[in-house]
C-alpha cells in the first residue's frame, strides 16, 4: 500500500437510505453523502420532495433542493402501495443507516420508526427526525422551522426592540440536520464495537433550544432575557454597526477593556475615555449603553468621511476586530473563499453549478464526494435492477404509478 496515496473517504462502503422531505433530514444525509456515503433518496412518484419546487432560482431549479442534496441517487416510490413498499424493504436489508423525517405518525404506521426498524434490522442506524419529540402535548403539532424558531424563543431574540425578526436561515432544520449528522457517526462508532446500530432520535426544538443556550442561561438566571439590540450585541458595548463613505456599513466589536481603550485613543481620539468610569468597563460601558452608544457614535462621524476598505484598515491598524455587513452577493464573492480555492462545480439538471467545499476539511484524504444534484428518479432503473427487477416489470410498476 503506498503511505502517499490519499485516504478514501471516510464513509465509503457505508449505505444510507433516506426517506426525506424539507430541510432537516436532506441536509443531514447530505453531510454523509459529502463523506463518501452512499445515499438512496426516496421520494414519492408525484412530484418528489416537496422542497424541489419551492422556488426556480437556480436555473429552474429549487434552491433549498440544489443545497441540500448533492451527490445522492433518487429513486421514485409509492410507499403507499405494498409493491413499493416491499421494495423499500429490500434496500433497507442491505443499508447501514436509514433516515426519516415525515410527519408525526406517518412512519410508525408504515412500520419505518426507527424502534421498529430496529427491531428487525440490529445492525442498522435508524433516525427519526422531528419537530416536538415523539411523545407530549406537542408531539403532533406541525413543526415547520419558522414555527420551530417561534416556540424555541429564537424569534423573540432577534431583530430590533421595536420589532422581533426570525433568523434569515431555516436555524431549526440546520440544527436537527447537524445534531442528526454528528448522531449517526456516533451511532456508527459504536456499531464497531458492539455490532449493533440502534435508533437516533432528533428534535428540531431540542436541537434550537441548545442553540439558544446563553440566552437560556441569561433569562433563567439574571432575571430578564438578553434585549432585541438588532445588530448590537445584547451584553457587549461597543458593538454596533456604522456607515461609511460608500454606504456599506462597518461592523465595531469591542469584546474587552484593552480594546477600548485602543478605540478611544486611536480611533476615536477621545483617550479620556479610556480611564472615564462610565466606559471602562464592559459592565459599565453596558450598564450606559445610551451614554456608549452616544459617545461611540463619534466612531460614525470618524468613519462617515471613509470608504469601508479604509474604515476596515485603520480599526485593523488600532487591533479592534471589525467586519463588512456583507450581503450574499458579496458572500458569493468573498475573497477568502478565491483565496483558499474553497469553490467546486457539481453537476445537475440544470448543468454545472458552483459548490463550496464542506466546512469539514481531512488533510490526506481523497477530499469531499461532491456528487450531483439528482433528477427525480433519475436512479430508478438502476436501483431497481440492482434489486433483481427486470425490465418489464419496472415498466409494470411504472404504469401503475408505483413508480417513476
Amino acid at each position: 500500500m503506498d503511505p502517499t496515496a490519499p485516504e478514501p473517504p471516510p464513509l465509503e462502503g457505508i449505505t444510507v437510505v433516506a426517506v426525506e422531505q424539507a430541510v432537516a433530514a436532506p441536509f443531514a444525509t447530505r453531510q454523509l453523502a459529502d463523506l463518501g456515503a452512499r445515499v438512496i433518496k426516496v421520494e414519492r412518484p408525484d412530484g418528489g420532495d416537496f422542497a424541489r419546487s419551492y422556488d426556480t432560482s437556480v436555473r429552474g431549479l429549487a434552491s433549498h433542493f440544489v443545497w441540500a442534496n448533492r451527490g445522492k441517487e433518487s429513486l421514485a416510490l409509492d410507499l403507499k402501495d405494498p409493491r413499493g413498499r416491499a421494495l423499500l424493504d429490500q434496500l433497507i436489508t442491505d443499508a447501514d443507516v436509514f433516515v426519516q423525517n415525515l410527519a408525526q405518525g406517518a412512519a410508525a404506521r408504515l412500520g419505518l420508526d426507527a424502534a421498529a426498524l430496529c427491531a428487525r434490522y440490529p445492525r442498522l442506524v435508524a433516525v427519526d427526525i422531528s419537530g416536538y419529540g415523539p411523545d407530549g402535548p406537542y408531539a403532533h403539532k406541525r413543526a415547520y422551522d419558522m414555527l420551530v424558531q417561534c416556540e424555541a424563543g429564537l424569534v423573540s431574540l432577534t431583530g430590533t426592540p421595536e420589532e422581533p425578526a426570525k433568523a434569515g436561515i431555516p436555524a431549526a432544520d440546520i440544527a436537527a440536520a447537524m445534531y442528526a449528522f454528528s448522531g449517526v457517526l456516533a451511532a456508527l462508532l459504536r456499531r464497531g464495537t458492539t455490532g449493533r446500530g440502534g435508533p437516533v432520535e432528533v428534535a428540531l426544538l431540542d436541537a434550537l433550544a441548545e442553540w439558544l443556550g446563553h440566552p437560556l442561561y441569561f433569562g433563567m438566571y439574571g432575571g430578564t432575557p438578553p434585549a432585541r439590540t438588532g445588530v448590537a450585541h445584547a451584553v457587549i458595548a461597543p458593538y454596533n454597526a456604522y456607515p461609511t463613505a460608500d454606504g456599506q456599513p462597518v461592523l465595531v466589536s469591542v469584546q474587552n477593556d484593552r480594546e477600548w481603550q485602543r478605540l478611544a485613543r486611536q480611533v476615536l481620539e477621545r483617550p479620556g475615555l479610556a480611564e472615564d468610569p462610565a466606559f471602562a468597563t464592559n459592565v459599565a460601558r453596558v450598564g450606559n449603553r445610551d451614554r456608549t452608544d452616544g459617545v461611540v457614535g463619534v466612531v460614525g462621524e470618524v468613519l462617515a468621511g471613509m470608504g469601508v476598505e479604509e474604515a476596515v484598515r485603520r480599526l485593523e491598524a488600532a487591533g479592534i476586530a471589525c467586519a463588512r455587513l456583507n450581503g450574499v452577493a458579496e458572500l458569493a464573492g468573498h475573497p477568502q473563499f478565491a483565496a483558499r480555492d474553497r469553490w467546486r462545480e457539481v453537476g445537475s439538471p440544470a448543468g454545472p453549478l458552483r459548490a463550496l467545499l464542506p466546512p469539514v476539511t481531512l488533510p490526506g484524504s481523497a477530499g469531499p464526494v461532491m456528487g450531483d444534484v439528482p433528477a427525480l428518479g433519475e436512479h430508478t432503473d438502476a436501483l431497481l435492477s440492482a434489486l433483481g427487477l427486470t425490465s418489464e416489470r419496472i415498466a409494470a410498476l411504472r404504469r401503475d404509478g408505483v413508480v417513476a
